[in-house]
């Protein structure tokens, strides 16, 4: 009980960062939001490659496909390699846009980020800085209003707990491998701190109902929906209609309520509708699991959304192409 007691008390020792807000509406139909998605996976690959002049013309040449429209942190990384490339105009463009339209608030990441030093000694920084700073105090006095800050220390402590030794596995798992005791230890530690947060999370939901990012905060917030997507099925299955209420009144993500659902049709041996839902092989390789209707399952992520799939299962180092009609 100590460990978890220190667990709970510790400092947070790493940021999720979940918020995808927009600057507009991205209503665009599926061919031209998968044109978008390729090219912005094109403009990230460039920008790793340090081309950053040819990323920043990718990443326009993406946004044209939606009409000028963009995902808020996809137009951020358009500003950065501008800015990269020396373009001090169209990085304050996106900058601005961000600013005024999508009233980004991450004073912190803006003057941090060393991506854009090439514009500190532009004239316009200080403005920018000054209207991201005025976004960011009436953003927290507007959340200061509703916040219950005693549940949000505690889920936000709950929300590290439920991460932290997930995030570990796959490094300890290359290093010493699935059976080995590192592995099957860290994995027990992970079993009793999932034991502790559902009856945490739970008494939470059951007394006050799905709390919303203005009660709990973001990460809070996320919380909740961790805890009863690692729980036993029959959580899952009970709090299900809850969180659809929720995404109705606001106050969870549809795309983690997607992601419940696809956990829920795969533990009943059916198969998922949003495709989130992965497994390894006989050969330790990650695999889709079966999809109902597979050659139409962009169109359901974009309505809850979610990027599309072959963007999303990339990151398991799968190279997936949707079928043919």
């Amino acid at each position: 009980m100590n460990l978890i007691n220190t667990l709970y008390h510790s400092t947070l020792h790493f940021v999720i960062c979940y918020v995808l807000l927009q600057t507009f509406s991205l209503q665009a139909q599926p061919p031209q939001f998968a044109e978008y998605s390729k090219k912005v996976t094109e403009a990230k690959a460039l920008s790793k490659q340090k081309k950053y002049k040819a990323a920043a013309k990718t990443y326009s040449a993406a946004f044209a496909f939606l009409g000028g429209k963009a995902e808020l942190n996809e137009r951020y990384n358009a500003a950065c390699v501008w800015a990269l490339a020396k373009n001090n105009d169209s990085a304050f463009f996106h900058l601005f846009r961000l600013a005024e339209v999508g009233k980004w608030d991450s004073y912190n990441h803006l003057i941090k980020d060393t991506d854009l030093n090439n514009l500190h000694k532009d004239k316009r920084w200080e403005q920018l800085c000054n209207k991201v700073k005025e976004n960011n105090l009436l953003a927290t006095a507007e959340r200061e209003k509703y916040e219950n800050k005693p549940l949000k220390a505690l889920l936000e402590s709950v929300l590290e707990t439920d991460q932290k030794y997930r995030n570990m596995s796959d490094s300890i798992e290359r290093t010493f491998g699935s059976e080995s005791k590192e592995y099957k230890d860290l994995w027990a530690i992970q079993h009793i701190l999932d034991s502790v947060n559902v009856v945490i999370v739970l008494s939470i939901i059951d007394k006050y109902g799905w709390l919303g990012n203005e009660t709990v905060g973001g990460l809070g917030n996320m919380s909740l929906f961790f805890v009863i997507q690692h729980a036993d099925i029959s959580i899952q299955e009970k709090y299900l209609p809850i969180m659809k209420q929720a995404v109705k009144d606001n106050k969870a993500d549809a795309s983690n309520l997607a992601m419940l659902e696809d956990r829920i049709l795969i533990r009943n041996n059916k198969k998922q509708i949003y495709g989130s839902q992965v497994t390894k092989n006989e050969m330790g390789e990650f695999v889709v699991l079966p999809i109902e209707d597979e050659k139409n399952v962009d169109k359901r992520r974009m309505e809850v959304g979610l990027p599309p799939l072959f963007q999303y299962l990339q990151h398991y180092g799968i190279d997936y192409k949707l079928p043919n009609e």
